[in-house]
């Protein structure tokens, strides 16, 4: 797994060692398995929000697990142009290469550890697909795409565009040195992710190798949703069998506990914010807060108010 990884861990900061006796655990309140699909213009997913009410995971909407499929020569694919309004994309490329471009100006590819942070705010248009030598050559392809809800005072807001680099992840391990912890956004044990957000959240990708334990202390306003990419474990006080592709939501306490199991490494991708607690109509590429705001999102769309699609440029002969 290409995603940011250092020689030695045990150089970087570490979380601080929890007191059992004195660390309230978050319960597992719910667990879910990922139903696969298909997003775009045909590559595979996994829905792992799916059939979790939006309650739970407020202030987050969506989230996709694109792959992991090794493409064969002429198979990659992407999605076409096509709107937003109302909240942010959050684009993790784990493998692979991915190329975005908006009707913002905003674009860029990221690969093995980069993410694409696109506020879509009032309204904007834009593509995600491989580049050209990837549809030509094939290959391995493993990301996610994490859809952050905007509150109401921020959805009208300009879009803006975020090409975050993996090498400025924060980075810090546990006091074992059995985990290696990527931040991407928000905060946790003193160590700050490069993503900047309109909705507080923290947002980790986290590798524990084979038996560690991770204790992890988790801000007690926040909800708190740990989904497997890859690997089996237990997750909770509990320690209830979790596996790739399942979702754990938790319930309230000052830190959450998963253990890898003895035989592979467990792969997770963490997420927590501060809930909105704000109605929230959703349809398609567009989150509001009713469903009159949704029907001008549509509007708007077909008036040409979200953006136009730039130009092909075409090269000089």
């Amino acid at each position: 797994m290409p995603a940011v990884t250092v020689d030695d861990v045990l150089v970087l900061p570490r979380l601080p060692k929890l007191d059992p006796a004195a660390t309230a655990y978050r319960p597992v309140r719910r667990m879910i398995t990922a139903p696969s699909g298909y997003e775009g213009e045909g590559f595979p997913v996994r829905r792992a929000f799916a059939g979790v009410p939006l309650s739970e995971l407020d202030p987050f909407i969506h989230l996709d697990q694109m792959g992991e499929v090794d493409y064969a020569p002429g198979e990659p694919k992407g999605t076409p142009w096509h709107p937003h309004r109302g909240f942010e994309t959050v684009t993790y490329i784990i493998d692979g290469v991915f190329d975005h471009q908006d009707s913002n100006g905003g674009g860029g590819t990221i690969t093995n550890g980069d993410t694409q942070w696109m506020t879509a705010g009032a309204g904007i248009l834009h593509i995600e697909k491989p580049p050209e030598h990837l549809v030509v050559s094939g290959g391995l392809f493993h990301g996610l795409q994490l859809w952050v809800n905007l509150p109401k005072v921020k959805k009208m807001s300009p879009p803006r565009y975020q090409d975050i680099r993996g090498k400025q992840s924060g980075l810090l391990t546990t006091p074992d040195g059995g985990a290696l912890i990527r931040v991407i956004a928000g905060e946790l044990a003193g160590v700050t992710g490069p993503g900047s957000t309109h909705t507080p959240i923290t947002i980790a990708h986290v590798t524990l190798q084979p038996g560690a334990a991770l204790d992890l202390p988790w801000r007690q306003d926040y909800n708190a949703l740990v989904y497997v990419l890859a690997g089996k474990g237990t997750i909770g006080a509990d320690g209830r069998p979790i596996e790739t592709g399942q979702l754990a939501v938790h319930g309230s306490g000052d830190a959450i506990r998963v253990t890898a199991g003895s035989r592979e490494v467990l792969d997770l991708y963490i997420m927590g914010g501060e809930p909105i607690r704000e109605p929230v109509a959703h349809y398609g590429p567009f989150v509001m807060n009713t469903r009159q705001e949704l029907m001008q999102a549509f509007e708007d769309y077909q008036a040409g108010r979200l953006g136009v699609i730039p130009a092909e440029r075409v090269p000089h002969t």
